[in-house]
């Protein structure tokens, strides 16, 4: 079966050994440098897939075009000091890493991922989102069953999601779980940007997912894996002493309407394609 038409029929694409350890360590490497240079002092903006305590701020909204830093739900004590060092408390980068950071940049614009989301049905492809996920050891946080269009919605395809695994991803650490062919169930809500400068939820579908479809990603260090952005998928908490780091890379096509009321907005940056 080829690439597009297994991507088609379940909604993800598993690609082994897509990337070799060296870039993987590398990425990793450059990641906690950029972490040791952080300094946490104010900023206590956690990252959370809760549908109830999602917040908005202005410093999430500015992430769109900056790096920025976002910790975990439990990397602070009651007294609203880290519990562990920051290299430890950190949830996720993002959000523009691979256009503001060289390294960043490129691991994410190569020809084999040029050629990949092609061949996918991309014809302008052009990254708009990217993330690095520490999922760190004991306090990485559980990230609920959503779909990534519901974040980076366009009025004509579905945003692509590059997953890369930069350590082994097992079910002890948190590893994705995807729902196969859930992609064609139709988009459940989408998380909007209020003229208010405010975040909310636009529901088209409130039914609940079937959880007992679910499927484990378990993935070795180097492999990708494609979302397609209509897929219901997650990861659970992780509880083990290993964390499970990984590279994220959202893509949309440069010739879809992309809505203003996307929480993600490029005011000042401009987006650029391979």
């Amino acid at each position: 079966m080829s690439n597009l038409s297994e991507f088609e029929k379940t909604g993800f694409l598993v690609l082994e050994s897509f990337v070799d350890d060296l870039a993987c360590d590398r990425l990793r490497s450059h990641a906690l440098e950029l972490v040791s240079r952080f300094d946490p002092e104010g900023i206590r903006t956690i990252f959370t897939t809760n549908e109830q305590s999602r917040v908005a701020d202005d410093y999430f909204f500015a992430s769109s075009e900056k790096i920025s830093f976002f910790f975990e739900e439990n990397a602070f004590d009651k007294n609203g000091q880290l519990r562990q060092s920051k290299e430890l408390s950190i949830n996720k980068i993002g959000h523009a890493l691979h256009d503001l950071d060289p390294i960043f940049n490129q691991f994410s614009r190569t020809k084999k991922i040029a050629n990949l989301v092609l061949e996918l049905g991309l014809t302008s492809p052009l990254p708009i989102q990217s993330m690095y996920i520490f999922k760190q050891p004991f306090i990485g946080g559980e990230v609920n069953c959503h779909q990534d269009s519901t974040f980076l919605y366009t009025e004509k395809g579905s945003v692509f999601g590059l997953w890369f695994a930069l350590e082994d991803a097992t079910k002890n650490n948190g590893c994705l779980w995807a729902i196969p062919g859930g992609h064609k169930l139709g988009l459940k809500s989408r998380f909007i940007r209020t003229e208010k400068n405010t975040t909310e939820f636009q529901v088209f579908d409130d039914s609940k997912y079937d959880l007992s479809s679910l499927v484990p990603l378990e993935v070795k260090k180097g492999s990708l894996i494609v979302l397609h952005g209509l897929l219901p998928h997650l990861s659970h908490a992780n509880e083990s002493p290993h964390s499970r780091q990984a590279y994220t890379l959202h893509l949309i096509d440069k010739s879809w309407l992309y809505p203003k009321d996307n929480w993600l907005q490029r005011p000042t940056l401009p987006l650029r394609g391979f």
